[in-house]
């Protein structure tokens, strides 16, 4: 009878070792995940102000003012102008 008592002691304080073992690693991917989330609302919020950003360096009379300023560019006269149209288009 004692065999088996020292058996299901061994059993009981493995089975507490393995409990002990899955809530440690239940709490560290926890913390892995609530960093994780922590990152990517960072990352979400610096997405949108990227877009805002690109929004404002891609609008067109903020192109065409520095087209004009510091390039010099001009916008060709009306007589050098063309517009071809295609006819018979499918």
């Amino acid at each position: 009878m004692s065999r088996v008592n020292v058996i299901l002691a061994l059993v009981l304080v493995a089975c507490a070792l393995a409990v002990v073992q899955a809530q440690h690693r239940a709490r560290t991917y926890f913390v892995e995940l609530e960093r994780l989330k922590k990152e990517a609302h960072g990352l979400d919020e610096q997405w949108g102000q990227l877009q805002l950003e690109q929004g404002t360096w891609a609008n067109p009379a903020r192109i065409d003012t520095i087209a004009r300023t510091r390039l010099g560019l001009v916008a060709p006269p009306h007589d050098r102008v063309r517009i071809e149209t295609v006819t018979g288009a499918p």
